[in-house]
């Protein structure tokens, strides 16, 4: 077994990161935001604090409760899945680093809510006109752009690596 400072957990840094600037975000929208009532930010943007008892979009909020088991339950699995692969990987930075960091911080940052308060805080509001984007919180950015980060590596990066491997196979 490797030792862990030589693999991709000696990247965790970027994760805890990602949960105290999430945990520190919620604490400021919930000491300074009023319940419901949005606080405009630019254009586009306000900042409106609610809770959210389900999932993304609040799907399965009407689970009388069972919902923050269940989901904090995937969420430590989805955690120990990411670490293991974490562990499997170099330490050495890359998009697919990043990407399981971001989502192992979300991951992390939204199931502290749900264990602590039963629901998760959430005060991002975007709109345009009279639309609204779902709210959401830095933990939600977090765990889409490390999505975005692990489907490009998977998508562009592995592949164009391979095709570079194979390139310099036949030059040998």
């Amino acid at each position: 077994m490797p030792n862990a400072s030589a693999t991709g957990l000696k990247t965790l840094w970027l994760a805890i990161g990602v949960v105290i600037l999430d945990q520190l975000s919620k604490m400021w929208a919930e000491n300074t935001l009023t319940l419901g009532e949005p606080m405009a930010v630019i254009s586009h943007l306000n900042f409106t604090l609610n809770y959210n008892e389900g999932a993304a979009f609040s799907f399965l909020s009407d689970m009388g409760g069972v919902q923050r088991w269940l989901f904090t339950g995937l969420a430590l699995v989805v955690t120990a899945v990411l670490l293991v692969w974490l562990r499997k990987l170099p330490a050495h930075w890359n998009c697919e680093v990043v990407g399981i960091n971001f989502v192992l911080g979300g991951a992390i940052g939204n199931v502290i809510d749900r264990v602590l308060a039963g629901k998760v805080t959430d005060f991002i509001d975007f709109y345009i006109g009279s639309w609204h984007y779902a709210t959401f919180n830095v933990a939600d950015m977090a765990i889409s752009a490390g999505a975005f980060c692990l489907i490009v590596h998977e998508f562009w990066w592995k592949p164009k690596q391979k095709h570079a491997a194979e390139k310099q196979e036949e030059n040998v």
